[in-house]
């Protein structure tokens, strides 16, 4: 079984991956709460907004294993 925690492998990382959530909310339309709490954001809001990080997380992926060339 697989562990499903929401718990970070690197958390010095959390500043960043909540930097690039504000990025993808901007970028989409999408408003989040300063607060923190976002339980108001539609399925397809939340979906698109995860959807955009792991795009842009899979493309820094292979611009470092290319070596940084396009």
């Amino acid at each position: 079984m697989a562990n499903r925690s929401n718990q970070l492998i690197v958390p010095q990382a959390t500043q960043a991956l909540n930097q690039m959530k504000m990025e993808a909310a901007q970028e989409l339309g999408v408003h989040l709460s300063p607060e923190g709490y976002n339980g108001n954001l539609t399925t397809r809001e939340a979906g698109s907004i995860g959807g955009y990080i792991t795009k842009k997380l899979v493309q820094i992926a292979e611009q470092q294993l290319s070596g940084g060339q396009r």
